[in-house]
């Protein structure tokens, strides 16, 4: 296919899409599954109108990923506001460490003795497969900065937290390949580990507080309303750059860079009320700041008031990463659809089984063991757990840094049958079961209070 055909697709898809948005809410479908379902129709295994080999496209496929990837942590990281102390934050911390890690060991040992890969590439395997997704998991992740659900907060901040935190899983893969010396092993653990990881969270968090306080001032001096779309892309570019200049987690200092500016919103509401409830504030939290200001009735916001300002800052980054996000993302499944349609592995297919009904479920269990979290919550975070963007960045990078050409097909039609089946079984499963888990709370509301705790 020409450009200009590529441009007409995603164009008739997005249309198509928009126009029956309606249903597909009431449907057991998302979006992102049309255009992935769209893609396996379109490819060879169907009727042939296109055909896309990843490991030929590696390029593109990882700037593209990777953008869409640190868009969305950003995205991510504002939309938490939730103090340091909420256990929410613990929560999504065993998501991301102990849980992965689980899922990592076991579908490494799994797909070593089933599919006799060699350690290595077991490794290699395991470490993309295994970590969820911010991007495709709009439905199960937060909506807005006010959404305090305890599932969503714990399945967001896992999504922001285990892309960095299983890079170093796939950097050590990538060294075992080489039967690296002792001192090699010692320096990643240093370098990838024990700097990159903190490091990167640093970066991130404080230019984000530094950046948001200056941009709030100045606009306040200056007197200025236009819309300030290119601070998110300014701060995104160069937490980014500034990241990978000190060899610190650039994905994990995006989502910090996130969760920094939202830090500097709730401390300007904090010290400097929005005048609109200002008098409500010792009966309830500060709203956030964006939502109390109408972006498209500029000229009537009060810039004098510093709430507003940051309002305005807030709501013009969310407005500008969501439809960036939303535009890369569509391309991106569809392209995947279409490569798996021409590489589909049953090997793929069958690990997909193994991670998604038991190793993801059974590590999940095992990482929140103590937290007092209901079985009920504990076992929908074990299943909600979608692949996706992620998944194909860290497969780009594996093919660009020392995977063997002769395993490069292999994996890159495991990885995208991982990825189409998440994409389509996940989301397929969301609505119905966060619809039955929301009307049970409701009817757990409705029950004394000596009533079982809601899930």
């Amino acid at each position: 296919m020409n450009p200009l055909a590529w441009l007409f697709l995603l164009g008739a898809l997005l249309l198509a899409t928009s126009l029956t948005a309606g249903w597909l809410q009431r449907m057991p479908v998302t979006p992102f599954a049309v255009y992935t379902l769209a893609g396996v129709v379109l490819g060879p295994a169907c009727i042939g109108a296109a055909r896309i080999d990843f490991v030929q496209h590696v390029p593109w496929l990882g700037a593209i990923s990777e953008g869409i990837l640190v868009v969305s942590l950003f995205l991510t990281g504002l939309k938490l506001r939730m103090p340091w102390r909420d256990p929410s934050w613990r929560v999504g911390l065993r998501l991301a460490v102990p849980a992965m890690a689980l899922c990592i060991a076991a579908l490494c040992w799994a797909s070593h003795a089933a599919l006799a890969l060699p350690w290595a590439i077991a490794l290699i395997f395991a470490a993309i497969a295994a970590p969820t997704d911010p991007v495709l998991a709009s439905l199960v992740s937060v909506d807005n900065a006010r959404d305090d659900d305890a599932l969503r907060v714990a399945l967001s901040s896992e999504a922001g937290l285990n892309d960095g935190a299983a890079l170093p899983f796939l950097l050590l893969g990538l060294l075992w390949l080489g039967s690296p010396s002792t001192a090699a092993v010692l320096h990643w653990l240093w370098r990838d580990v024990c700097w990159a990881l903190p490091a990167g969270l640093a970066i991130g968090f404080l230019l984000a507080r530094l950046i948001g306080v200056i941009a709030t001032r100045a606009k306040m001096a200056s007197g200025d309303r236009a819309p300030s779309d290119f601070l998110a892309l300014a701060l995104i570019a160069l937490t980014y750059a500034l990241a990978r200049a000190l060899h610190a987690s650039p994905f994990l200092a995006v989502f910090a860079a996130g969760i920094g500016l939202r830090h500097t919103e709730w401390r300007v509401v904090s010290h400097h009320p929005h005048p609109a409830v200002e008098g409500d504030l010792a009966k309830q939290t500060h709203p956030p700041a964006e939502m109390l200001v109408n972006p498209n009735q500029r000229d009537e916001v009060a810039l004098d008031e510093p709430s507003a300002t940051i309002g305005l800052v807030v709501s013009d980054a969310l407005s500008f990463g969501d439809t960036l996000e939303r535009l890369l993302a569509v391309g991106m499944v569809l392209a995947v659809g279409i490569a798996c349609s021409g590489a589909w592995s049953y090997r793929g297919a069958g690990m997909a089984a193994l991670l998604f009904l038991v190793i993801r479920p059974l590590s999940v269990w095992i990482a929140t063991i103590g937290a007092g979290i209901p079985p009920v919550r504990r076992a929908l975070m074990g299943w909600l757990g979608i692949r996706g963007i992620g998944s194909l960045n860290y497969l780009a990078y594996a093919l660009t840094h020392g995977l063997p050409a002769a395993r490069a097909p292999q994996l890159t039609a495991m990885v995208t049958t991982v990825v189409v089946l998440s994409i389509v079984l996940h989301g397929a499963s969301c609505q119905p079961l966060l619809a039955w888990r929301e009307r049970r709370l409701r009817e757990r509301e409705g029950k004394p209070s000596s009533a079982a705790r809601p899930d």
